[in-house]
Formats: structure tokens, C-alpha cells, sequence
């Protein structure tokens, strides 16, 4: 399996490519701010071609992206349904802050193409079956994407629920930390301890090293802000 990605410069927001391998059709999760360039870079340098862009949620820093790649590749967008509305209007998943930052001069429109995603669907997608798993609590439709690695273990992309050290904030529109606690006791903490997880900041990490180390985790503290 090929799995590559990087950071964009706005937030931080990691965005991937996943394939069976370089030359082949490939997934695109969370294509954030500024990154078509490099996206277009990195899918050159795999000789991929997109046939889908995967959102682990609705907010605008894993989103934005998402029509102009969707729309140059002529490929759907998947989200889950109760985050569908934020790929209409990016405006209800952001604090008054961030909604006085960006002001009216976001110009957002919804990909052409949008399938909506249900608790334990199975993606058949580009020789990959990648498993979502409803996790609420940072957006009310957060989804982890999992599926078999190179080795024994599991990737596991986890958007905004679970980082390196820390878990996704619940104080924006549609958050809830009892969604949270809930999503965290019953989506990742029954993980296995090899499976390595792809967060949407920071690095990589591995549900064991989480479980053993992460605060959230063991008490289930208040979460710091990070992300959108």
C-alpha cells in the first residue's frame, strides 16, 4: 500500500493520498486550505490518479479544497450526512472568530458530486475497502476511516478526534465532549494497540503509544484548541 501526504500551511491540517500503489487510482483525504499545488505535486510524483476525496469531517480547514479537486479529477466527495451541511455552508462549523477572520470573502462552492456516508460502510474504492466508523463529538459527522496496512496492522485516519497526545476540540458549532467521551470509549479505545493512526494535525501515531500516554484518553480532560 502507498500512503503519502503532507501539511498545509494554513492550520496545519494534514491532507493524504492512500493507494494500492504508485501508478494506480488512489483516495485523497481532506484536501484543506492552499493545497491543490502541492496535491497535484505529490499525485505526479506516485504517477496516481484520484478517484475519490474522503472528508473526515465538514470543517473548512479539511474541506476547502474539496470542489476543486473533485471538480478537476470529475471524481465524488464522501461525506458523512450529518456533515453534509457544512460542505454547503462552511459558515456553521466556525466560531464567531473565525467567522469575523474570514468574513464574506470566503468563496465556497458545494463538489458537484457528494455521497453521504453511514456508520459502518464499507468504501470499495480503488482496490481498497476502507471501513467508516461514526465518531462525534469535535463535528457531529467525524468519521474514522480504517483499513489494512502493509504489515499485521491497521491505519486508522482520525480527522480531528484523535491527535498525538491529544484529542479534537468541542467548543465549535456541532461539537460535544459527551459525543466526544462516547466516540473515544467505544471508536478508539477497542483499537488495537498496532494500529497506526493518521491524525488531521501533527504526526503519527499508534492507538497503544495514545492509550498508554494520552491524558484524554485516560481521563478524558477538557480538550485544548486545535484545528478549526
Amino acid at each position: 500500500m502507498l500512503v503519502d501526504g503532507f501539511a498545509a500551511e494554513a492550520f496545519g491540517t494534514n491532507c493524504y493520498v492512500v493507494a494500492t500503489g504508485p501508478g494506480e487510482q488512489c483516495v485523497v483525504v481532506d484536501p484543506g486550505i492552499g493545497v491543490v499545488d502541492r496535491l497535484e505535486e505529490l499525485l505526479a510524483k506516485h504517477r496516481l490518479h484520484p478517484a475519490a476525496v474522503l472528508l473526515t469531517h465538514g470543517h473548512l480547514d479539511h474541506t476547502f479544497s474539496v470542489t476543486p479537486v473533485a471538480g478537476a479529477h470529475g471524481i465524488p466527495a464522501y461525506v458523512h450526512s450529518a456533515d453534509r451541511e457544512l460542505l454547503k455552508d462552511p459558515s456553521k462549523g466556525l466560531s464567531m472568530d473565525y467567522r469575523a477572520l474570514f468574513g464574506g470573502r470566503l468563496e465556497y462552492a458545494e463538489p458537484d458530486d457528494v455521497v453521504e456516508m453511514i456508520d459502518g460502510a464499507v468504501l470499495d474504492l480503488v482496490g481498497l475497502e476502507i471501513a467508516v466508523d461514526h465518531a462525534p463529538g469535535h463535528t457531529g459527522g467525524s468519521v474514522l476511516f480504517r483499513l489494512p496496512g502493509n504489515a499485521d496492522e491497521e491505519i486508522c485516519f482520525s480527522g480531528d478526534v484523535l491527535f498525538a497526545g491529544s484529542i479534537g476540540r468541542t467548543d465549535l458549532p456541532g461539537g460535544s465532549m459527551d459525543a466526544m467521551r462516547t466516540s473515544l470509549r467505544d471508536r478508539i479505545l477497542p483499537l488495537a494497540d498496532e494500529t497506526i493512526v493518521l491524525p488531521g494535525h501533527g504526526p503519527a501515531t499508534t492507538i497503544g503509544r495514545e492509550r498508554a500516554t494520552n491524558p484524554y484518553l485516560r481521563e478524558f480532560g477538557s480538550p485544548p484548541a486545535r484545528g478549526l
